[in-house]
């Protein structure tokens, strides 16, 4: 088996992001940006679905065999991603978390920024 299927399996990810394996969370982190691009319209528990989805594609990528071509996209994603959030300063998951997954700002920036163009909704929670 593929082994970042492999470890999305033994992560206990859904089975559609199991069956889309690398391609899959390369193509929805993609999808996450431009959303955000638009203006993220969803609430805190969607967006961080979706920072989980760029956390499990940062642990992902190391294990996979033929990786540059991702890695070309997950960089330029990020740029893009990266000029459409502001820091929040904590860890939107929360400090806890952070301290038990040993997360930071620099390192998973995804789960201290949000979105500039955030709707009401996930400025709400």
């Amino acid at each position: 088996m593929d082994p970042v299927r492999e470890f999305l399996k033994q992560r206990g990810a859904a089975e559609h992001i199991v069956q889309g394996g690398l391609d899959g969370l390369v193509e929805a982190w993609e999808n996450v940006v431009e959303s955000v691009k638009r203006g993220y319209k969803l609430g805190l528990d969607d967006y961080l679905n979706d920072m989980d989805g760029r956390q499990l594609l940062a642990e992902a990528l190391p294990l996979a065999n033929s990786k540059q071509a991702y890695i070309d996209r997950v960089r330029r994603a990020d740029e893009s991603i990266r000029q459409l959030v502001k820091p929040v300063g904590r860890c939107l998951w929360g400090e806890k978390n952070a301290k038990n997954y040993a997360w930071s700002a620099e390192k998973n920036w995804w789960y201290f920024a949000i979105p500039i163009n955030a709707g009401p909704e996930l400025v709400d929670d």
